[in-house]
């Protein structure tokens, strides 16, 4: 049986802009290596949670210009201390107990890069809820 860490890194999806070498920072290394195949593996959850929160929101985000979106998008990864816990946990679950403890030592910077990678994706991926509300 493997352990869960060997299990956990098997369905990682490779990220093939995330350069790493030797003179990578350490936190640097930890977003190209951990933080950003999480979140593409995680996508569609990204993606989905986001979705619901617009609607528990009154859909207020479809009424929005594509600026307020964009900006919306920024206030809630950032400012929703509920969402943001949600987003911390769904990139938290998928690491191994070596990464964990990484994260345990760096908790607030990796908190700040986990927050941006997901501002990036859902405002990257702003068509996504434009087909969601047609």
């Amino acid at each position: 049986m493997t352990s869960r860490d060997e299990q956990l890194l098997n369905i990682r999806l490779e990220v093939p802009n995330a350069k790493i070498d030797e003179t990578t920072l350490s936190l640097e290394s930890f977003q190209n290596s951990t933080l950003r195949p999480i979140a593409k593996f995680q996508n569609e959850l990204i993606l989905s949670l986001f979705e619901n929160y617009i609607v528990r929101y009154k859909n207020v985000f479809h009424k929005l210009g594509e600026m307020e979106k964009l900006n919306y998008i920024e206030n809630t990864v950032k400012k929703d201390s509920k969402f943001k816990n949600l987003l911390r946990g769904v990139f938290i679950g998928f690491f191994t107990i070596d990464e964990y403890k990484f994260y345990h030592e760096n908790s607030s910077e990796v908190n700040k890069r986990i927050i941006n990678l997901t501002k990036e994706r859902l405002q990257s991926q702003l068509h996504y809820f434009e087909k969601q509300s047609a």
